[in-house]
């Protein structure tokens, strides 16, 4: 049998291993395929999101049976003939009411289809003059025993209709402001919220009458500027 020469390998082998073992990289670690990198590599990588089922949360079921039943029971205890409204007011106490006297005192009327002077103020009042009567200091002035509601009703029926655009004194303090006319209310809707501001926040005066609107409101009809507070109006008597 001739020697080995040298540097020549055998079949299988390699230059560098000459006794046909498997390769080997440099770092001593078997070579892969890449087949089986690719597989390694995928393996590493996390799963796609995908949809699944959510359960509702218990807690959401028990909340929502609860409900159910107080809904059911509420219905059962507040149903009949009677009808038990939400605020524990019946259908009787819900008819209308024949207006008392008082009642039509503070609408600047005598009769069941008199104005009422409470809502008028709510919508165009009560923004500036507050719903207790006090106004904002230094801004607007109070209605609640002030001198220009409790005196004669004259001056603040001019004020309706005009305006009022000026210096005022109202219980001892300045206000230099401006008021709208409200000239697009009627004689009875002006005389309805006048009884109300007069006949509240301890003002105590009398109610105004319809009748007492009309001549003043033809004598400012061709008047187009507002007054100029005390310097035209005077102070209140």
């Amino acid at each position: 049998m001739s020697p080995r020469k040298p540097g020549k390998a055998p079949i299988g082998g390699s230059p560098n291993n000459a006794a046909g073992e498997s390769p080997r990289t440099t770092a001593g670690a078997p070579n892969k395929t890449r087949a089986q990198s690719a597989t390694e590599a995928h393996r590493r990588e996390r799963n796609e999101p995908s949809e699944r089922f959510t359960p509702i949360p218990m807690s959401y079921l028990i909340f929502v049976a609860v409900l159910t039943i107080i809904g059911f029971v509420y219905m059962l205890r507040y149903s009949g003939d009677e009808g038990i409204h939400g605020d524990m007011r019946t259908a009787s106490a819900l008819a209308p009411q024949a207006p008392s006297a008082a009642g039509n005192a503070a609408r600047g009327g005598a009769d069941g289809k008199a104005a009422a002077g409470d809502q008028i103020y709510a919508a165009l009042c009560v923004a500036c003059h507050q719903a207790n009567g006090q106004g904002l200091a230094g801004v607007f002035p109070p209605l609640a025993e002030s001198e220009w509601v409790k005196g004669v009703p004259e001056t603040p029926i001019k004020i309706l209709l005009a305006g009022l655009n000026g210096t005022i004194t109202v219980k001892g303090q300045v206000y230099n402001g401006q008021m709208p006319a409200f000239k697009q209310l009627s004689d009875a809707e002006i005389a309805a919220v006048l009884s109300y501001i007069r006949a509240s926040w301890n003002n105590g005066a009398a109610a105004v009458m319809a009748d007492a609107v009309a001549p003043l409101r033809a004598a400012l009809k061709d008047r187009t500027t507002p007054w100029n507070g005390e310097a035209e109006l005077g102070r209140p008597q």
